[in-house]
Parts: C-alpha cells; sequence; structure tokens
C-alpha cells in the first residue's frame, strides 16, 4: 500500500510540477509490448515518462536504471524496486561476468515494456544527444516482437538544472514516436543512427 500511495504521490507530482503533455505523434498508447527510448539529461526523466504514462500502460511498464546509483540503502532503493519496479543493471561490469543486459532480457521475455536510455549515461554536454550504445541494437534484434518508440524529453533539464532545489516554472513535453523494427540484414551501425535520427527527429525545432 506504500509503495502504490508513493506512486500516486511521485506521478501528480511530476505531472504538477513540469506541466507535463504526451504528445502520441507516431503511435497511440496501444497494451502492446514496448521499449520507449528517450533523450537522457535528468535523474527525472524516466519518472517523468513513466508519469505521462496512461495508468494501464504504466502498471506493465518497468524503467532500466543503473545499479550503482539506484542501490544505495534508504529512499532511492525502496523507490527503484517497490516503486518504479524497476530493471536494474550493472552498468560497471567486468568482461566475463555475464551479459549486462541479461536483466533486461529477461523482462521482455515476461512481457514488461520498458524505459531505456541508449546513450547510457545522462548528457551534461550541448550536444542534442550523446552517442548510442550498443545495447539498443542487442536489445531489438534479440526481441523482433518488441515495438521501439523514440520519445524525446524536452526542457526538462530546464524545469529542474543541476544544482537547483527548486523547479523552474516551464512546460515539459513528451513526444512520442513511430515504433521502429530492427530491419532484415540491417548492421549494428545504420541501426543506431537510424534510431538515433528518429529521436533527434522529435526533438523541438528552435526558432
Amino acid at each position: 500500500m506504500l509503495a502504490s500511495l508513493t506512486a500516486f504521490v511521485i506521478t501528480s507530482a511530476a505531472r504538477l510540477i513540469t506541466g507535463a503533455r504526451a504528445l502520441w505523434l507516431g503511435c497511440t498508447p496501444q497494451p502492446v509490448q514496448r521499449l520507449y527510448f528517450a533523450n537522457h539529461s535528468s535523474h527525472g526523466d524516466f519518472v517523468l515518462l513513466w508519469a505521462s504514462l496512461p495508468e494501464g500502460l504504466r502498471r506493465r511498464t518497468r524503467p532500466v536504471a543503473g545499479a550503482d546509483y539506484w542501490c544505495k540503502p534508504g529512499i532511492r532503493d525502496f523507490l527503484i524496486r517497490q516503486v518504479f519496479n524497476g530493471v536494474l543493471i550493472d552498468r560497471q561490469h567486468s568482461a566475463g561476468e555475464g551479459n549486462p543486459l541479461q536483466p533486461v532480457l529477461d523482462a521482455f521475455a515476461q512481457g514488461d515494456s520498458l524505459i531505456f536510455f541508449p546513450e547510457g549515461t545522462r548528457n551534461l554536454t550541448d550536444e542534442a544527444l550523446l552517442p548510442f550504445k550498443s545495447g539498443l541494437f542487442h536489445l531489438a534484434s534479440a526481441n523482433p516482437q518488441v515495438e521501439l518508440v523514440p520519445v524525446w524529453i524536452a526542457n526538462l533539464n530546464r524545469v529542474m538544472p543541476k544544482g537547483r532545489a527548486l523547479p523552474l516554472p516551464l512546460l515539459c513535453t513528451l513526444s512520442f514516436g513511430e515504433p521502429l523494427h530492427l530491419e532484415p540484414d540491417e548492421s549494428k551501425h545504420a541501426f543506431l543512427e537510424r534510431a538515433r535520427q528518429a529521436l533527434l527527429n522529435l526533438a523541438p525545432k528552435e526558432a
């Protein structure tokens, strides 16, 4: 019950603080298995994306998160495990320790939808997107039944800039694009560039 109440408070607060609106431009919020892949500039990214989904989709959608950040005793661990039901991956694994994406593959096998950040880490540079890591390609290759939906999160890094305790009153927009699939014989490089461009195409155009 505490986890459910916390989830309600977090989703309500996220929408209230950011004024978040979801724009379903290339798809509709259907109950099909998906991987929502998004740009990443804030620790609040997956919270806002998760909160923007209709409740029925939110219940079956899990964020993929770094164990090194979230697996800390206390509130972080409670949130990621009990509230968000996150899929935790080891971003600091060494060669020979197994597939770091195995927890994600297991979640897909269970029928879950996921929230994923293909840049691999927060983008704190002036570039719109960092180069994509190979994880998105491997997940697409292993799960051809899953729709890969690009989602551009606009303005969240300005609402909650690094080092600021209180949010700024700016509207956040989440633009959901057209689902992608790995094409037959498509190379890793070609696929990652196509997925990256699909995400960039959703970014607001500068005036």
